[in-house]
C-alpha cells in the first residue's frame, strides 16, 4: 500500500505554508484524496505536482497558467496536440524569460557603472553613467523619451 502524507508532513516537507497547500486544493491544482475525518492524504505522486508547481511558479508561471497547461499528469490519454500546444506555450515563455533576463543584465551593467562613477566622480564617468540609463530606458519605453536639454544642468568637477 503507498504511503500517505498529512498536511502538515507535506508543509514539512516541501516547506510549503498548509495554507497554501488547501488553497491549491480548493482551486484544484492538487487535490489529495480525503479519509473518512475529511482530513487531506498526499501521495507520492501528489507530493510530485506540488514540487513541480514550485518549480513552474520559480519560472515565473502563474498559478492560472500551471492550471490550465499543467494538469497532464492526471490525463489518461495525452494528444499530440496537446504536447505541441504545451510546447509552444513554454516556448513563448522561454522567449519571455530571454527577454527579461537580457534586460536584468542591462541594469547590472547599470548599477557597476553607477558604483564605479560613484567611487570616481569626474564627468567623463557621468556621462557614461547617462548614456546607459537612457539605452536601458529606451529599452524599457520602446520609444525615445524626448528630454528636453532645458533644466539639466551638467555636473561640474
Amino acid at each position: 500500500m503507498e504511503k500517505l502524507y498529512s498536511i502538515q508532513e507535506v508543509s514539512r516537507i516541501l516547506g510549503m505554508p498548509k495554507d497554501t497547500l488547501r488553497y491549491y486544493d480548493r482551486i484544484g491544482i492538487v487535490s489529495p484524496t480525503r479519509e473518512n475525518n475529511r482530513y487531506r492524504k498526499y501521495s507520492e505522486d501528489d507530493i510530485i505536482e506540488l514540487m513541480n508547481i514550485q518549480i513552474m511558479q520559480y519560472a515565473d508561471l502563474s498559478l492560472e497558467e500551471i492550471r490550465g497547461k499543467f494538469g497532464f499528469r492526471k490525463m489518461k490519454n495525452i494528444t499530440p496536440d496537446y504536447c505541441e500546444e504545451v510546447a509552444a506555450f513554454l516556448d513563448a515563455k522561454n522567449v519571455e524569460m530571454r527577454k527579461k533576463i537580457a534586460h536584468l543584465e542591462k541594469v547590472s551593467w547599470l548599477l557597476n557603472v553607477a558604483v564605479e562613477t560613484l567611487r570616481d566622480f569626474n564627468s567623463e564617468s557621468d556621462h557614461v553613467l547617462a548614456v546607459i540609463v537612457h539605452e536601458i530606458y529606451k529599452d524599457i519605453r520602446k520609444t525615445e523619451p524626448g528630454i528636453s536639454k532645458e533644466g539639466c544642468g551638467e555636473h561640474e568637477d
